[in-house]
């Protein structure tokens, strides 16, 4: 028989609307039998007309902690369980929060059960078949995933959602800083702590404008409707839920068309695959993929009614970045451009072109809500100097302390693209220290897929030290280990340990070899000691 020549592509778009498909039911709200008025009541929680009792499952994690924080802020009674303690339930239980070890019906009943959540929100990673879950759901209680509860929580805001496989946490941060700085009583909410939250991952106030780290896993952000989305890039990650980039790049697609008509898509203009997600759109915009750019300078309104802005390094983006060369503050300086015209010199004080990239999204966005054109300029004058005062994000190149002259920072990168970045802004920062490197896998899943990128990843490190794989949920049916990646590194020499215990006299010998192997009378004594980027999750409890 003759298969039509479609056919394979044809059956591939049917196995990802299938994923799509499936993986927004498994994400819906549970509706049990309720009465209008039960329903009219909800809506009323949700949208804060109502301050109830709201029982957050899988409470530990970054995206679930930051809604919990809000909640309480709003003025919520919230309760909480987790498997694990994490360093965001110590903020939780200090603001007010009932915490719970363990997953028990217990957990959402009070007074013998007369007593119940008003709603449970449950985290992406948490699995349906949890005790307090089928409880909920059996007597009658609105069970929401986390995507749906954001949905509900941001529908009457002007929503900023920040979404790409990479730097949403640093970009959303930023903008919210920035726009808090400029005067913006905003409200907040990402995925990592942030020292000028007040040390938290949310802000809450008043006013429109509401920033969200919008994340791709679980179909989480097809619950939103922006007003502004901004895509930093794509990539393959989250191998657990998607089998390839193209199930990935099919879920972004779907996002796109929650823009609201009359907003903004903000877009990396330097991210092939970012770019690839507007190849139905080419009657507003055209795509150059040869150079993973947009051949545009202009800002276009797509056919489905918004309008898009690119960023990026190439001249092609409306705004973008000339020059960029590291400062005295460990960053970097750069000239903006806009349309090819320089406007701005902007200054950092976090390293590393990925984080220029950022701050461009972060300065698109911000120009994006400034509709009278004569004030767009006076606005960059006001961002570029908040801009120089961002310090940063907790666990993204964060320095830890300083031990016998070497430099300690901690990081989450996790993919091969985040460590290359990593290691560049480090190299930036540092480029005559040895650079030791401690890289712990997070995930069997995320290694087995990525291993010949991470092999490659490492290449402005000295030396590596893996030790073993982060399960967090998975269990090893893959069957590989630290050690596959340990023997694969191409590049500086690396080395197995399967003990974090053991990092203390590796790193004692380190630091001796590179004092050794870096005296020099031409170089200060500060540059013959070295810096440690640790990229560990045993020591945070993971996600």
């Amino acid at each position: 028989m003759v298969r039509p020549r479609n056919a394979t592509f044809s059956c591939r778009t049917l196995q990802i609307q299938t994923l799509v498909s499936n993986l927004e039911e498994s994400s819906r709200v549970s509706v049990s039998t309720r009465s209008r008025a039960d329903i009219k009541n909800e809506e009323s929680l949700v949208l804060g007309k109502r301050k109830g009792w709201i029982h957050f499952v899988g409470i530990g994690g970054s995206g679930l902690s930051a809604l919990a924080m809000l909640a309480l802020k709003q003025g919520f009674e919230v309760s909480g369980s987790d498997i694990v303690w994490s360093s965001f339930m110590d903020g939780l239980k200090e603001a007010g929060a009932q915490l719970h070890l363990g997953h028990s019906e217990s957990n959402i009943q009070r007074n013998n059960g007369s007593s119940l959540p008003d709603a449970i929100v449950v985290s992406s990673a948490i699995p349906q078949d949890k005790l307090e879950i089928l409880h909920a759901k059996s007597v009658g209680i609105p069970v929401y995933k986390r995507g749906n509860w954001l949905g509900k929580l941001t529908e009457h805001y002007n929503l900023i959602a920040v979404s790409g496989t990479h730097g949403k946490s640093t970009t959303a941060s930023m903008l919210a800083y920035v726009l808090k700085s400029m005067g913006d009583d905003l409200t907040a909410v990402v995925g990592a702590q942030v020292p000028q939250f007040g040390g938290g991952n949310i802000m809450s106030g008043s006013g429109r404008n509401f920033v969200l780290e919008a994340d791709e896993y679980d179909c989480c952000f097809l619950g939103l409707l922006p007003y502004i989305a901004v895509v930093t890039n794509v990539d393959w990650e989250h191998v657990d839920i998607f089998p390839d980039e193209e199930a990935v790049k099919a879920i972004f697609r779907r996002f796109l068309k929650q823009i609201r008509v009359g907003g903004h898509l903000i877009l990396c203009g330097d991210s092939a695959d970012a770019c690839s997600l507007l190849d139905d759109r080419e009657e507003s915009t055209v795509a150059d993929h040869s150079s993973g750019n947009l051949s545009t300078l202009n800002s276009h309104k797509c056919s489905d009614g918004y309008r898009i802005t690119t960023f990026g390094i190439s001249r092609t983006n409306e705004w973008h970045a000339l020059s960029i060369r590291p400062n005295s503050q460990g960053g970097s300086d750069f000239v903006l451009c806009h349309r090819g015209y320089p406007v701005a010199n902007i200054t950092l004080q976090i390293p590393g072109v990925h984080n220029v990239l950022n701050s461009l999204a972060v300065i698109a966005t911000v120009m994006a809500l400034v509709s009278d054109g004569r004030q767009s300029y006076e606005s960059i004058n006001c961002v570029k100097i908040h801009l120089n005062n961002f310090v940063g994000v907790s666990r993204r190149f964060e320095l830890i302390g300083t031990v016998c002259g070497c430099h300690i920072y901690d990081d989450y990168a996790h993919h091969p693209t985040e460590v290359r970045a990593v290691l560049q802004a480090a190299r930036q920062r540092f480029p005559l220290k040895a650079l030791l490197v401690v890289f712990q896998p997070h995930t069997y899943s995320r290694l087995a897929a990525l291993k010949s990128d991470f092999a490659t990843a490492f290449s402005d490190a000295d030396q590596v030290l893996v030790t073993e794989i982060y399960a967090a949920r998975e269990t090893n049916v893959w069957n590989v280990g630290g050690k596959d990646l340990a023997t694969s590194i191409i590049g500086p020499p690396s080395e197995y340990i399967p003990s974090l215990v053991i990092l203390l006299p590796w790193g004692q010998s380190c630091s001796m070899n590179c004092r050794e192997g870096y005296k020099s009378e031409s170089q200060s004594w500060s540059s013959k000691l070295c810096c440690y980027l640790c990229f560990t999750e045993e020591w945070h409890g993971g996600d």
